[in-house]
């Protein structure tokens, strides 16, 4: 189809009601003409597994999926738009000029684990009601999920170090900024997209790159600016020509308290060796070294006896390090109180509407998650466990509910939730799920 302006004033987000499937709307005028439209029905999101060498599943981008939700609307421009196309009906044309979602919805926490199988988002409404919201809702979350899980991995093999998240420059402008919400929520500790601050409150951080050594006469010339432009307690890149004089010249600029260098490529764990010891030699017992460049969660557990003190990580963060989506799928399960289910090869789903739970030991370790049909009576714990169950109301009567997906409850979410897995759970390698899924 031949190109069109993207509305008034040209910014993609303002068509937040097309960022949909052309295939939605098809269904939505197809069931407004015979008489379906307005069946009540439930739609689960979930994955049928994880991603390869994935041992859970981290829910992110719940807080974003309401707001968006809620903004999910359908302007003149949109409408005349799909008119236009014959992408709808008149009957579906008036309904998208009315919509507004007025059903419910249900789902993990921010920041909670999942397991294949895991109903981590309930969607309750009207077949037309619903139906509109699969492409917007999945392509939040199997972006975030898929960034959150990866850079909970990251963070688990840093075991306590900081890491900054500086992946903008590798991924879409729109998508750096959710990818740097995700990061934060998995437990790094800033980012450098000021976006995300403006946006979600995430941390910044950043310095300098290799431009601005280059762009002086020397180096000594490029350190002394920017000590005197932002304090002795900044961070100078030390690697821009030959790392052990870079320390040298930096200690010379800032003195013994600078606080911290930062090495951006080569053996990484050899110079931060090299780069300890120089600096204790010169009496910078206290200056950080901070290590970056294509750091994945592999490459930081390979730093883990390194004097590393921090980590920046890019490209595998707004990739989802290797898994760029969390394989979730949005999926019709209940139909006027019918379950219903697909039963194609390989893409089977269960149906009826679902409930979950966790069962933990007296350790406080994670045992099981169990899913079961919502009418059925919950289950009991025994053998010593306890039961909590995983999905809460987060959308009714037309608005989300207050504090539902609240970044900072769910970042202390995921922390306290990887402390409950086996230890088999938090490692590297590929493996089965953490915990087993009883459905």
């Amino acid at each position: 189809m031949s190109g069109h302006p993207p509305g008034q004033n040209g910014r993609m987000s303002d068509l937040l009601g097309l960022r949909t499937d052309h295939y939605e709307l098809s269904m939505l005028s197809a069931s407004l003409t015979r008489g379906t439209a307005g069946r009540e029905c439930t739609f689960e999101v979930f994955c049928r597994r994880l991603p390869a060498g994935r041992r859970y599943g981290v829910m992110a981008g719940l807080g974003r999926v309401l707001d968006a939700v809620a903004r999910f609307r359908f302007d003149e421009g949109d409408i005349a738009f799909l008119f236009e196309h014959r992408v709808i009906s008149d009957g579906a044309a008036h309904f998208l000029a009315a919509y507004g979602f007025q059903g419910s919805i249900a789902g993990y926490g921010e920041g909670e684990l999942f397991f294949p199988n895991s109903p981590i988002l309930s969607v309750h409404g009207t077949f037309a009601d619903a139906v509109i919201l699969e492409t917007l809702l999945l392509s939040i979350l199997n972006h975030d999920c898929a960034v959150a899980a990866a850079a909970a991995r990251m963070v688990s093999a840093a075991g306590g170090r900081p890491i900054i998240e500086m992946g903008s420059r590798r991924t879409h402008e729109e998508a750096a900024v959710a990818a740097a919400r995700a990061a934060y929520l998995a437990g790094f500790a800033s980012t450098s997209n000021l976006a995300a601050g403006r946006i979600h409150g995430v941390p910044t951080a950043g310095t300098a790159a290799h431009a601005f050594t280059l762009a002086h006469d020397s180096e000594a010339e490029a350190f002394r600016a920017q000590v005197d432009a932002l304090g002795v307690g900044t961070t100078l890149l030390v690697d821009t020509y030959d790392i052990t004089q870079g320390i040298a010249t930096a200690i010379e600029v800032a003195g013994p308290h600078l606080g911290a260098v930062r090495i951006d490529s080569g053996d990484l764990a050899v110079h931060a060796h090299r780069a300890r010891a120089q600096l204790d030699a010169l009496g910078a017992r206290d200056t950080r070294i901070v290590v970056s460049g294509d750091l994945d969660e592999y490459a930081i557990a390979a730093l883990a006896a390194a004097p590393v003190d921090a980590y920046g990580a890019g490209t595998a963060v707004v990739t989802g390090s290797g898994a760029p989506t969390a394989g979730l799928v949005y999926k019709l399960v209940e139909v006027d109180g019918r379950p219903v289910e697909k039963r194609s090869e390989s893409k089977a789903s269960h149906g009826g509407a679902k409930r979950a739970w966790r069962s933990y030991r007296p350790t406080g370790t994670a045992e099981e998650e169990i899913v079961q049909l919502a009418g059925d009576p919950p289950p009991t714990a025994s053998d010593g466990l306890e039961l909590r169950e995983l999905q809460t109301t987060v959308w009714r009567d037309g608005s989300a509910v207050a504090g539902a997906g609240d970044l900072i409850a769910g970042r202390a979410r995921l922390a306290a939730g990887l402390i409950t897995l086996p230890w088999d759970g938090l490692k590297l390698s590929a493996g089965d799920p953490a915990i087993p899924t009883r459905a």
